[in-house]
């Protein structure tokens, strides 16, 4: 790929080998700003016109996943509208992990391969050795994801409840469960202030927690992300890679998602089955 910008921040993307009659795979996450977005579209667009057989986009992270419902008035879909576009630009199918919501895949009229960070997630969490561990979700939203680890892994699940005073601001927050003397498991599909999950951390450990971990997939990680990771009491903030995390933050262990990615465009490629992927939903 070649990407030539121009004076007012426009550019261009061109392939510079012929794709005439090929499965293309594009790999790119849509994280803010527009421009992989925009990108991704660009790309699809060019391979769709260069004669490509079918385009397939690999999104491990597909941002504007918050925005998929109305949930008040006079706001977009902008779940919905990324899916319409990248339809609209051609794109045969789509590979991603851990969306914010199940039910974008039914925003897309082809198919949609979804993966799960569990399976990367799960053998660390076991490696670690953890004696009275408990896996627990830093809002109600996200129970059923740590209902299927805590399930996988026999052990308690723990609830925190939040209220939100706006977008990116908790102001409360209260835990349902019992986490006395135990090594809690924080489990989110994103962090992106960490304003939740630092205060979900430290609300744990007044509780009589032995020590907190979190496990999110996708490190959006905005500022003040990584100072308040440092200030508050988690021992340690695991993400995959499927975002470019280059922030200072000695607490995060970062994990490789290459593997599970090429695994799955391989079986796509010779159709076969991708269930094997899948150690908890």
């Amino acid at each position: 790929m070649k990407i030539e910008h121009f004076a007012d921040g426009e550019f261009e993307v061109s392939f510079e080998e012929s794709v005439r009659g090929c499965e293309v795979y594009l790999v790119q996450s849509t994280f803010p700003n527009c421009d992989n977005l925009m990108e991704l579209l660009l790309m699809i667009d060019a391979a769709k016109r260069a004669s490509a057989k079918s385009v397939i986009a690999v999104m491990p992270y597909f941002g504007w996943a918050r925005q998929d419902r109305k949930d008040k008035p006079r706001v977009s879909i902008a779940a919905k509208l990324v899916s319409d576009m990248l339809t609209a630009a051609g794109v045969d199918r789509v590979i991603t992990m851990d969306l914010h919501a199940d039910q974008i895949q039914g925003f897309f009229n082809v198919p949609v391969d979804h993966l799960y960070a569990s399976s990367v997630f799960i053998p660390y969490i076991q490696s670690l050795k953890l004696e009275d561990m408990v896996i627990a979700t830093p809002d109600v939203g996200g129970a059923k994801r740590a209902n299927s680890y805590a399930k996988y892994l026999d052990v308690p699940l723990v609830l925190c409840h939040k209220q939100r005073a706006k977008a990116n601001v908790v102001a409360k927050m209260t835990v349902i469960g019992d986490v006395q003397d135990k090594n809690v498991i924080l489990v989110d599909d994103m962090v992106d202030t960490a304003g939740t999950i630092t205060k979900a951390a430290n609300l744990m450990m007044e509780n009589g927690a032995k020590s907190v971990r979190a496990l999110c997939s996708h490190a959006i990680m905005s500022d003040p992300a990584s100072e308040r990771v440092q200030e508050c009491a988690l021992t340690e903030m695991i993400f995959t890679n499927s975002i470019p995390f280059t922030k200072d933050c000695p607490k995060a262990t970062i994990i490789s998602v290459a593997r599970l990615f090429a695994d799955t465009i391989r079986r796509v490629h010779c159709n076969q089955s991708i269930s094997s992927q899948y150690l908890i939903k």
